[in-house]
């Protein structure tokens, strides 16, 4: 059976093969099955069906050593057959359906309603219209041309509302775009070492073809499926395909498959790609989701088209199934993008709306009242059935006052400055060379409070070079002369340097004359072959005698070990195995030395002291790194236990101890100076030994001779952090990091647990905002925990840009000061746009409020009213989202997490500028026409033509808000509004072209803007009161705020942020002295509170005598409770009314900040 089955996969195969033009051995569709294999399955497969890897590499027309021929032709073909390794993105959404998106918004489908009803009613002509007996407020001025031109109100409106829809599609459609840019940007720097043609060459990910012969390293996430040739230790973390969170470890004769999408932990190797893009696991999977929602689709149309009964049973199960989990993705979609600056904005935009749309009811109402008493109760009219459509006529206009006031109400332009500022800081950050892959990261990273970096290749050049040696009982403080080293220790030196390191990593002549030669691969390595080099040595002769392939067993480097070990096969079949790695690590494993003679001499651990005290310690004090090369020759037979690492690590024979230096950045301690002027604590977290840490540390400016403050090893911070049972106290590290700067030593975990412990601390008023900077695949779940994760864009490995918020293209410290202004500018963009928002929107809707209920006619009209919420949302997000940052921003401290939005100096420019346009707007609107000797506009009929008065209001109204815009570019109280206006040319332009536009609209707008043409003088008047202003601005700026004792800041996050960041302070108040004392006695209530609850709770299940399983249950359900008010309680901010008038505010608390939930 089986026979029979294999020959017909063969017949099939011929059938295929012959489709294919009988091109390659194998097709698409058997190497697809074959990946889908795992471990002994495959392995079985792979024998019965193909015989080895070997054969699978000839049948591809490939070789494990040389790789592809690289040839054009052979690599399209290789493409047109097994397709191109790459993922094609979900269809964005076209601009219809982003079109029918914004139509969705509450007020505009109000507006739209008012409109319609208005267009309707302007066109009907009821017999009763000219009957005396009806309105008395249609007093003589009815024009029949202007009955006609009824109409154009409605009109208006509705144009305006497709304007407002078309720009708001337009936006998100642009955002959409740029941030597939983005991503494309990202996928294209990705770059993957294969072998072609028996070269090593760095290809983009989307170049790699089935047949490729792919290297895999420590850190480097696969970007096709294959098959594993030859490596050593390879371990792989496949938890994104299958969730196991074990290393499975790769063998050629074990487990050889090798998935897309997964992670390698340790060692390197080789692999035959045998399955790309669409196809490869990751492809599969990603087919699948994409091709999710459209089948779900086909599957509705489908139920609809069947009868109805069979539909109906369809239907139900659709929705049980497919239809919630759709529903569920999409809104987890939109959840994980709420940033903290989008949580207190839509607080802020629901509250005001909320008082929007209270006035504007109570604007209709009172209309409506004033109307009907004033017509039957006060000139006892009777209610005619002719009359019937005037009065309807009325109450539509009352309602499109109504809806007027809560259109200005409502600040739409809010969403859109942050989305406007966001995107233009990301675009501008990507010329500082800084990638940012969330957009909320940007804005965090304005608030930070501490950096915690890593040294090599950040705060120094990562250009390892040799400047130091202790050779044959020599200690060279420069490179040694070649002759006066004996020749065996050299030769000894260079096998143990060439064969001992990645074969990847290579030392190339410098591309430019001049230039340093290039170094490729691992920078310590390169170091080292630097000094082979300086020695007059070569490496290659040595390296292609033993080739990789014929390598016994390799130790790779890892966080743990901090050694690396090969192991080879000498001539006479005895074992050599070459170490290098951390000096003080390899020392305390060495038991002989080579002496000058180049002989191995006993080496005790007095000795080493010894030496640790004259060599070790003195380089490092200079800032080297301390590299210890050795080896150790071990028998044939019988063969070493391999797998006991510690036996076989150990009585090696020390050749020699290099010093080597990395140098600081130039521009790093400058970067450093600024952050500390900015009040952010910069801590480095490396590896290296404590003393090359503190030498580094000096000369970046982290640390200052005479400060107070803690440098501290690995291990003495886990003993001052943890407690007698070995756990973690955050009280300890309270103690422990206000004063740490350098962390020497440090594991992957220790970074996690400093990062994790400076978060969580509430030992400062302030919340710490920390970034964290990591290249290594152990830094991700610091990345993933820090607030802002900075990875390296060079040295990076993928695992580490996967977890990270902001690459760094260039991989400098100095980048990051630039994300901070602009994360910075970001905050202070959206500040300046809502002082200038909120002044309009108060202004606007009190003068459509008093004015409506006055004179029963809002002085500024719906279409008016559309354009000043147009422009002034719209133009003036955009002048003011797109102010460029500078160097100011990084004189003041950081914002912090409960920061109000709206700070006292903002909330007195809001309600001073208020108060100077409404004393204006009412002078104008009562008197205005004894000033100007015109007409009044008040109390004019239904479709009387446009006065000059109502228009002047308008036009004053207009003119002030633009010189308003002007005064709200800057919001700390400074003097100069002008400073650097010529830096921005889109606000200029946006100015200036509102400027014009409302001249057009005054001049010629007519009828549909209810305008009338005004004269110069009267122009000059206008914008003479708009420039009042600016003066105005002055004098609100000499009032000093501390005075104003009785304003209230708005939007500020509730708690210390362990309430969701979306949950802004419902009472936009501050709290008084009582309470805060109240605060302090709380946390303990609290506390005290849950234990009783949680004691009662278990004595009362115990007394009823119900199941233990009910008693574990309920207990359960108490621990969250208590966990719950544990989360609570570490904040020192809780605001106690709403804690203990609804117990439902505190379950929130455990949920977080959605990316907080990394398990610590």
């Amino acid at each position: 059976m089986g026979d029979m089955t294999n020959s017909d996969f063969y017949s099939k195969n011929q059938r295929n093969e012959s489709s294919h033009g009988g091109e390659f051995g194998c097709t698409m569709e058997e190497l697809r099955s074959l990946m889908e294999l795992r471990g002994t399955e495959a392995v079985v497969k792979i024998k019965e069906t193909y015989g080895d890897t070997d054969t699978i590499c000839r049948r591809l027309k490939t070789s494990p050593v040389e790789g592809l021929p690289g040839t054009a032709p052979d690599l399209e073909k290789r493409k047109q057959i097994f397709g191109q390794n790459f993922i094609p993105p979900k269809k964005p959404k076209t601009f219809l359906q982003l079109v029918w998106e914004a139509l969705q918004d509450v007020t505009l489908i109000i507006l739209e309603i008012a409109a319609i009803i208005s267009l309707g009613l302007s066109f009907y002509h009821p017999p009763g219209e000219n009957n005396e007996g009806c309105a008395t407020a249609q007093a003589g001025a009815e024009d029949e041309g202007e009955a006609e031109a009824g109409w154009i109100e409605g009109a208006a409106i509705l144009l305006s509302v497709i304007c407002v829809v078309l720009v708001t599609a337009f936006n998100d459609w642009s955002k959409e775009k740029q941030f597939r840019g983005l991503q494309s940007r990202i996928e294209q720097e990705q770059k993957f070492t294969v072998v072609r043609a028996g070269q090593v060459v760095q290809i983009p990910v989307a170049e790699i073809v089935v047949g490729d012969i792919a290297q895999v390293k420590y850190g480097d996430l696969l970007p096709a499926d294959g098959l594993f040739i030859q490596g050593n230790d390879l371990k792989i973390d496949e938890s994104s395909l299958t969730g196991e969170s074990d290393q499975v470890r790769k063998s050629v004769d074990k487990d050889p498959m090798l998935l897309s999408g997964t992670h390698v932990m340790e060692g390197s190797g080789r692999m035959v790609v045998t399955a790309v893009g669409v196809n490869s696991q990751t492809g599969i999977i990603f087919t699948l989701l994409g091709a999710g929602g459209e089948e779900e689709e086909k599957k509705d149309k489908k139920a609809k088209q069947q009868d109805g009964a069979a539909a109906m049973e369809m239907q139900p199960l659709k929705s049980a199934e497919g239809g919630d989990t759709d529903d569920k993705k999409k809104a987890n979609m939109h959840k994980k993008e709420k940033s903290v600056l989008q949580g207190k904005l839509t607080k802020l935009a629901v509250q005001i709306g909320k008082a929007g749309l209270v006035m504007s009811a109570i604007t209709v109402i009172i209309l409506v009242l004033y109307f009907t008493v004033d017509t039957f109760v006060v000139n006892k009219k009777p209610w005619l059935p002719e009359c019937t459509p005037v009065y309807v006529q009325y109450f539509v206009k009352f309602f499109i006052i109504g809806v007027t006031v809560l259109v200005v109400a409502v600040p739409e332009g809010l969403p859109l400055a942050v989305t406007i500022s966001l995107a233009y800081s990301v675009k501008k950050m990507m010329k500082d060379n800084n990638l940012v892959r969330h957009l909320d990261a940007c804005e965090t990273m304005g608030n930070a409070t501490a950096i915690c970096s890593d040294k090599t290749g950040t705060l120094t050049t990562n250009r390892m070079t040799v400047v130091q040696a202790y050779v044959g009982d020599v200690h060279y403080k420069e490179i040694p002369d070649p002759s006066s080293i004996n020749a065996k220790t050299m030769e000894l030196l260079v096998s143990a340097i060439a064969i001992n390191s990645a074969y990847t990593t290579k030392i190339l002549p410098p591309e430019k004359e001049g230039a340093l030669p290039r170094q490729v691969g691992n920078k310590t390595e390169c170091g080292l072959l630097g000094f082979v080099l300086d020695l007059k040595q070569d490496y290659e002769p040595v390296r292609s005698q033993m080739p990789e392939e014929k390598l016994y067993k390799v130790y790779t480097f890892n966080s743990v070990r901090k050694s690396m070990s090969t192991v080879i096969k000498l001539p006479d079949e005895s074992f050599r195995m070459y170490s290098k790695g951390a000096s003080e690590i390899v020392l305390k494993k060495c038991c002989k030395i080579l002496n000058g003679a180049g002989e191995p001499r006993v080496f005790r651990p007095r000795d080493r002291d010894e030496m640790v005290k004259k060599v070790i310690e003195p380089m490092a004090c200079d800032g080297l790194r301390t590299i210890c090369v050795a080896y150790r020759d071990l028998p044939s037979s019988p063969e070493p236990d391999w797998d006991n690492e510690n036996d076989i690590l150990s009585d090696l024979t020390c050749i020699c101890v290099v010093g080597i230096e990395d140098p600081v950045r130039p521009e790093v301690p400058e970067a450093i100076r600024k952050c500390q002027r900015a009040g952010i604590t910069v801590r480095m977290v490396t590896g290296d030994n404590i003393n090359t840490a503190r030498a580094i540390a000096i000369k970046c400016g982290i640390i200052h001779p005479g400060e107070d403050f803690l440098c501290l090893e690995g291990k003495e911070f886990n003993r001052r952090i943890r407690n007698e049972k070995g756990e973690i106290e955050q009280e300890r590290i309270d103690k422990i990091w206000p004063k740490l700067r350098v962390l020497a030593r440090s594991s992957p975990t220790d970074k996690h647990t400093l990062v994790k412990g400076i978060i969580d601390s509430t030992h400062t008023e302030q919340r710490q905002v920390v970034a964290v900077t990591g290249d290594g695949t152990n830094d991700g779940p610091a990345l993933k925990k820090a607030d802002v994760g900075f990875a390296m864009g060079i040295a990076g490995t993928d695992v580490a840009k996967e977890a990270s918020d902001i690459i760094l293209t260039d991989d400098n410290f100095s980048s990051i000061v630039k994300a901070v202004m602009w994360g910075r500018n970001v905050y202070d963009s959206i500040s300046k746009f809502l002082q200038f928002q909120l002044t309009v929107n108060v202004v606007a809707v009190i003068v459509a409020f008093t004015g409506a209920c006055i004179t029963q006619d809002s002085p500024l009209k719906a279409v008016q009213m559309l354009w000043v919420n147009l422009i002034m949302d719209t133009f003036a997000s955009l002048a003011l989202a797109t102010e460029p940052p500078t160097e100011t921003l990084l004189l003041r401290k950081p914002y912090g997490r409960n920061k109000p939005l709206i700070s006292r100096t903002m909330m007195k420019n809001i309600l001073g500028h208020a108060v100077y346009q409404l004393t204006l707007i009412f002078t104008l609107l009562f008197v205005g026409e004894k000033m100007f000797q015109i007409d009044s506009g008040r109390n004019a009929p239904l479709h009387s033509p446009p006065s000059e008065h109502y228009t002047i209001i308008f036009n004053t109204f207009v003119m002030m808000q633009l010189f308003n815009e002007i005064n709200a570019r800057k919001i700390h109280g400074e003097r100069n509004v002008f400073d650097g206006i010529f830096r921005n040319p889109i606000f200029c332009t946006i100015v200036l072209g509102t400027f014009a536009i409302q001249i057009v609209i005054v001049q010629f707008g007519g009828k549909p803007f209810s305008c009338s043409p005004l004269q110069l003088d009267q122009w000059m008047w206008c914008i003479f009161i708009g420039l009042g202003e600016l003066v105005w601005g002055q004098v609100i700026a000499t009032i000093p705020t501390s005075r104003l004792k009785f304003l209230k800041e708005a939007g500020r996050l509730t708690q210390k942020e362990e309430i969701p960041e979306e949950e802004l302070n419902e009472d936009v108040e501050e709290i008084d002295h009582a309470e805060r004392e109240l605060r302090r006695g709380q946390i303990l209530w609290f506390r005290g509170l849950n234990r009783i609850q949680t004691q009662i709770e278990v004595v009362n299940t115990f007394k009823s005598g119900a199941s233990f399983q009910g008693a574990l249950r309920r207990q359960s359900s108490v621990t969250s409770q208590s966990q719950d008010v544990a989360s609570l309680s570490s904040p020192s901010r809780v605001s106690l009314s709403n804690a203990l008038s609804s117990p439902t505010s505190l379950p929130p608390a455990a949920a977080g900040h959605p990316r907080r939930e990394g398990v610590p």
